[in-house]
């Protein structure tokens, strides 16, 4: 049934008359829907109902939002020539109780940002210059938010990036072996159980408090950036899993998926490698933000970020295919086991690599 989103508008203190509506955009976790408003010099909105199944506190999320982005304004509007509209996502309140988000008779929870124009966004990261670009708004945000006061954000999906709870849950899927695939793919367990320990080095650090808890955006894939008419990055969006975090999780992930040379799933392993220009541009615009924040641990590890990122996902794509593809959507049966085999060369690509990302890390921070 198509919700009725005139009403669910009018709930929200927005300016302009609402004149149509229609679903906007690739997302796969919420419904989210383009506002077209009226008139001329009024702001267009984005209208989403927010997914209750992976997020389970709509209210801690929200929260963590209204925070993020209340921190991000200020350090913006600081900056001459800046233009906070188009830099920072806007919350628009709730009518009646100012909330930053809207219940309807259904029980589903909405929210509702003014609509960035003229931006473009972009599946894969295919020059230097938008490498570098992806890069510095990472790491400007990461810089911002190092020293938002108050209490820690809220965990909106608790241990997404910890290794060793995934590899616990990975152990775990194999002992029950629920599909009976576990025998098929000894190949494929060895490669995660071979590099166990060595993933665990960034939670270890952690722990020991060489390296600290900071605010991480958790989801650094490139179409998570905008991008303005000149190529020049914007805003980074999709702020549902913005939480305490390493930064190497942000880092690592922006490196796995943006300088991959073929798809996630590609059925052709040879053709997967990292790129290393790509990922030498990433790096040179993310410490072109983020060098006085690091500590030396961080700065340190940052080369060995991608590889525990490639790996994490290269674990979670097996755990889904042993345990019968429950989590992630697949188009053929197969579909989970050949994201792990990509992931898997990815890796390899980048451990045979790892001298030279190193060497990179090095050479930028002087």
């Amino acid at each position: 049934m198509t919700p009725d989103l005139k009403k669910i508008y009018g709930c929200f203190r927005a300016d302009g008359t609402y004149l149509s509506g229609q679903l906007f955009g690739p997302g796969h976790i919420h419904d989210t829907y383009r506002i077209i408003t009226a008139e001329e010099q009024c702001d267009d909105y984005i209208l989403q109902r927010l997914n209750r199944h992976v997020f389970k506190d709509i209210p801690m999320l929200q929260e963590n939002m209204e925070r993020v982005t209340a921190h991000l304004r200020k350090k913006i509007s600081a900056i001459e020539g800046s233009d906070v509209r188009r830099e920072c996502l806007t919350l628009i309140p709730e009518k009646s109780t100012g909330r930053s988000w809207y219940t309807d008779e259904n029980g589903d929870f909405w929210r509702m940002f003014i609509f960035i124009s003229d931006h473009k966004s972009y599946e894969r990261v295919d020059s230097h210059h938008k490498a570098y670009e992806g890069g510095r708004m990472i790491g400007r945000f990461q810089a911002m938010l190092a020293d938002l006061p108050g209490d820690p954000l809220y965990e909106t999906i608790p241990d997404f990036h910890n290794i060793v709870k995934r590899l616990e849950t990975f152990h775990r899927v194999i002992q029950k072996d629920p599909a009976g695939r576990v025998s098929s793919v000894r190949a494929e367990i060895d490669e995660i159980t071979s590099r166990e320990e060595e993933m665990k080095i960034i939670v270890r650090l952690g722990e020991k408090g060489k390296i600290p808890l900071r605010i991480t955006h958790n989801d650094t894939k490139f179409n998570n950036i905008l991008f303005d008419s000149n190529d020049r990055a914007l805003c980074i969006i999709d702020l549902d899993t913005v939480m305490p975090g390493y930064v190497h999780y942000d880092f690592g992930d922006a490196i796995r998926t943006g300088s991959n040379t073929a798809d996630e799933d590609s059925p052709d392993i040879s053709a997967v490698s990292m790129d290393i220009g790509i990922y030498e541009a990433y790096a040179r615009g993310y410490l072109s933000e983020m060098t006085g924040t690091l500590n030396d641990t961080e700065k340190e590890y940052l080369a060995f970020a991608p590889r525990l990122l490639t790996y994490i996902m290269a674990t979670r794509f097996l755990t889904d295919y042993i345990d019968g593809d429950k989590y992630y959507k697949i188009k053929y049966p197969q579909h989970n086991l050949q994201r792990n085999k990509v992931q898997i060369a990815l890796l390899k690509s980048m451990e045979a690599q790892h001298e030279k990302m190193e060497l990179i890390i090095k050479n930028i921070i002087g």
